[in-house]
């Protein structure tokens, strides 16, 4: 690797129950996986790597440029995955910052890939992510809207209290949609996945508990505007809709 600071990886597998072979699902021409792989190169906030344990989503990358990080096939996390990906890149220990970006964002914009860092300024945080206001009921009582209580760092930033999929917290007031885009210091990243699955996290299946209940500082940048997730058919179409205009 070139010198650097900062290393975005993508994780990527094709075992979605959901929507199978999702990362190479066409959205207006390309590969899903190629679109968030455009997305991070034009953040330009270091390089990009996809890391993976399927040829056929190594073969497409690398048909549109990419570099690819082969990695095992029995990570139970793309957090795991891309500390994997991680050592092979930089074995030297040169990377300070590690941007853990999923595959399924393909309309994520480049300016929120680079907002997701801005947290990181402050030597006590040891991961940094996303979030957006809420605006409406329903994204309010979905439990597939991950929501993050926070205390006010100022109006564009949160220290992460909690993750729920609760309508949380109660009362009058904003409530937080939780964008899952995370930027880890080196050593952050290699402390948790070291760390057993914690029991918050078990119960709500939300992998950044892990984190807090450890004892471990999560702040959250306030951006505008909430990535599509591709999750379900209809969230391909809605991006498919999104990329045609």
């Amino acid at each position: 690797m070139t010198e650097t600071t900062t290393l975005v990886l993508i994780p990527a597998r094709m075992a979605a129950t959901r929507l199978p072979g999702k990362p190479l699902l066409e959205i207006a021409g390309l590969p899903m996986i190629v679109h968030v792989l455009r997305r991070a190169e034009a953040a330009a906030i270091g390089p990009v790597a996809v890391a993976t344990d399927t040829a056929a989503i190594a073969d497409v990358v690398r048909a549109h440029g990419g570099r690819v990080v082969m990695t095992s096939a029995d990570h139970p996390s793309g957090s795991d995955r891309i500390f994997e990906a991680l050592r092979k890149l930089d074995p030297d220990g040169r990377v300070e910052t590690v941007v853990n970006l999923q595959g399924d964002f393909p309309t994520i914009r480049p300016d929120n890939i680079r907002a997701v860092l801005e947290p990181l300024a402050d030597p006590a945080v040891d991961i940094a992510t996303l979030a957006a206001e809420i605006h409406t009921e329903e994204e309010s009582l979905n439990p597939n809207v991950v929501k993050v209580i926070g205390s006010a760092l100022g109006d564009r930033r949160l220290r992460a209290l909690y993750f729920t999929r609760a309508t949380a917290p109660w009362g009058e007031g904003p409530r937080y949609h939780h964008i899952g885009l995370y930027a880890y210091r080196r050593k952050a990243l290699q402390r948790f996945v070291a760390l057993p699955p914690s029991p918050l996290e078990c119960r709500e299946k939300l992998e950044q508990l892990r984190a807090l209940e450890a004892g471990m500082r999560i702040d959250v940048g306030i951006v505008d505007t909430v990535p599509r997730g591709v999750d379900t058919a209809a969230d391909l179409e809605t991006a498919r809709r999104v990329l045609a205009s």
